[in-house]
């Protein structure tokens, strides 16, 4: 039965190198394996898809992208590059070492789950692609949740062994006396040398870049003729009236596009918008209007309405910031000769509560119309603004329009933030205290948080779902079954076993030296928890029988346990970014055997210092 199971881990192995097929199929053919020969039953097997690890990274990523459509990961994005200027360097220590900080007091997949979407967006404005930047923050995240007790499992694990075994265990920051040289390590050797192992993989994932798309707009549809933003003074005559009163429309050929209430008496200071503004829409003293018409109309309005007229940023900017925000956006369209449109008068300007769309600009054969009133044809493209979720469903309605360009992707790099932004954040920092204070098990936290986002339509489902990395989670799910048989069929106590005894005969060091390699091997294929429960009582049992401190060896637990750098399934971080990344697996092998290198001779001269034998 050992020589079986050696057989299955050597060849899953093997197909994780070989690369011919994608890390979730060669998972479940592994589990799959494990329970024809005999070795699991059906239960055991199928363990892993009842996991509360598993739960949690579902979790993580729909909190992941609550974080992201709410505005906080184009915001985070922006500060980086902000503070990274034009250098990639600056950028991935940033990016780093947020991650070694953040996980010492966040899980570690929380860590990745909250950084990876900002890192890929920083990528990406920088100059640089993803992969460069993704793998040192999950490896930042591991070596950071050294810094403190409760920063990874496997340093509870180790200190809870030592007091069950009759030692004292260790304090709260005790662990960061050998976390934060490691974490300043990895920052030095991936700002040195391992930046330069990375592999360049153009992946899919570029983020929408909002400026550049909306200066085509500008150049296509000359959505800045005739742009303007007035202000209703005190003694205005549209005062206390309503829209439909003085039919702008038709008498000054001007079209209202969003109305902007300055003051609002229930909450001070707090601005009130009418992104579509009706004919049943009440004007008030000091609103913004935004408006659209020719030059002459718009003077004539000013003069006869007593409006002020307001200066205006770059036009870009203008649009960015006063057109589109979190629940409202802009896309292109394009009509089919099939559509239903065409041959429909429409005027431009227009908000259709049937489709939830404002008709901002038109073009035809690529020059931009100028008549108020177009008769749609084939082929024509609109510039239309909407809820996301109305753009969403445009395509829905119908099928013969092509929508252009990624409204999602758009919505996502959106900075402006508002009350779901904060209901995401507050979400995320309600995880955080659940975790830190052990409130809740880890996995009942994250689902607390994402059923919270959900709840309040930060994310609607059918986007969460979509925000999930499914390839990431069955992988995970599919290969914990390998480490229950690893330990059920007797395999790694035996290999343990006889390693320790071996070196434990020589000399302390080697012995440390033997339980670091050993944990590190078991942590390439195990789950970092599952190898410091089965290692510790080895170590402790070890030292023990040789009359020598346990601290030094439970200390070597918990940071090989942290140290699966050499494949993408040895940590949950390491599976998270790998497809953001397009990483394979080899790339892990040619990163992060130096890391690993470094990190053991390292542990191997502090730790004895730190925690003599």
């Amino acid at each position: 039965m050992i020589y079986l199971m050696l057989l299955i881990l050597v060849i899953t192995i093997g197909l994780f190198v070989w690369g011919k097929f994608t890390p979730d199929i060669v998972a479940l053919i592994s589990m799959i394996s494990l329970f024809l020969t005999g070795i699991l039953d059906a239960t055991e097997t199928l363990s892993g898809f009842s996991n509360p690890t598993v739960i949690m990274i579902a979790a993580l990523f729909i909190i992941g992208e609550g974080i992201a459509q709410t505005g906080w990961t184009a915001m985070a994005g922006k500060k980086f590059v902000e503070w990274a200027g034009k250098s990639v360097p600056k950028l991935l220590v940033i990016v780093t070492l947020g991650a070694g900080v953040l996980s010492g007091f966040v899980s570690n997949t929380g860590t990745v789950a909250t950084l990876m979407p900002l890192t890929i967006s920083s990528a990406w404005s920088i100059g640089t692609l993803p992969s460069k930047m993704l793998m040192p923050v999950a490896f930042g995240s591991n070596t950071g949740g050294l810094l403190t007790l409760t920063g990874t499992p496997p340093n509870i694990i180790a200190s809870n062994a030592l007091i069950e075994a009759g030692f004292e265990g260790f304090s709260f920051f005790e662990f960061a006396l050998i976390g934060l040289p490691l974490l300043l390590i990895a920052l030095l050797y991936f700002r040195y040398i391992g930046y330069k192992l990375l592999p360049k993989n153009k992946t899919n994932n570029r983020p929408v870049n909002i400026e550049s798309t909306l200066h085509n707009w500008i150049e296509a549809y000359k959505v800045d003729d005739g742009y303007y933003r007035l202000r209703i003074r005190n003694l205005s005559p549209l005062i206390n009236t309503k829209l439909q009163d003085w039919h702008l429309e038709k008498e000054y050929n001007v079209s209202i596009i969003r109305l902007k209430r300055r003051h609002v008496n229930v909450l001070k200071g707090i601005h009130q918008f009418e992104e579509f503004p009706d004919p049943n829409t009440e004007l008030r003293f000091h609103d913004i209007i935004t408006v659209k018409g020719e030059t002459e109309a718009i003077n004539r309005l000013m003069i006869t309405f007593r409006l002020g007229l307001l200066p205006l940023e770059p036009i870009t900017e203008e649009l960015k910031n006063n057109l589109i925000n979190q629940e409202v956006g802009m896309t292109e369209v394009i009509v089919n000769t099939n559509s239903i449109l065409v041959g429909r008068r429409y005027k431009l300007g227009d908000y259709f509560k049937r489709y939830g769309i404002q008709l901002l600009a038109a073009s035809r054969n690529n020059k931009p119309l100028k008549e108020k009133e177009i008769i749609v044809r084939a082929g024509d493209s609109f510039l239309i603004r909407g809820t996301w979720e109305h753009i969403d469903n445009l395509k829905k309605q119908h099928e013969n329009l092509v929508i252009i360009g990624s409204p999602e992707g758009m919505a996502k790099n959106v900075e402006s933030l508002n009350i779901k932004s904060y209901i995401a954040l507050a979400s995320l920092v309600l995880m955080i205290i659940l975790m830190v204070f052990k409130i809740v098990p880890g996995s009942i936290a994250a689902l607390i948080s994402a059923g919270i986002i959900l709840l309040t339509g930060c994310v609607p489902i059918t986007k969460a779902y979509k925000g999930i990395s499914w390839t990431s989670v069955v992988m995970i799910a599919a290969m914990i079954p390998m480490g229950i048989a690893l330990q059920k069929t007797g395999t790694a106590q035996i290999i343990a076993n006889g390693l320790v005894d071996y070196l434990g005969a020589i000399h302390p060091i080697l012995l440390l030296g033997g339980v670091f390699l050993l944990t590190t091997t078991f942590s390439q294929v195990i789950n970092n928890s599952a190898t410091a429960v089965l290692m510790a009582p080895i170590a402790i049992l070890a030292a023990n029988s040789l009359n020598l401190s346990p601290a030094p060896f439970m200390i070597a637990v918990a940071i090989s346990a942290s140290t699966a750098f050499l494949t993408p399934i040895g940590t949950t971080t390491n599976a998270m970014v790998m497809t953001a990344g397009g990483y394979k697996f080899m790339n892990y092998l040619k990163v992060g055997t130096p890391l690993l290198l470094i990190f053991f001779t390292i542990s191997m001269i502090l730790v004895p210092i730190i925690w003599p034998f």
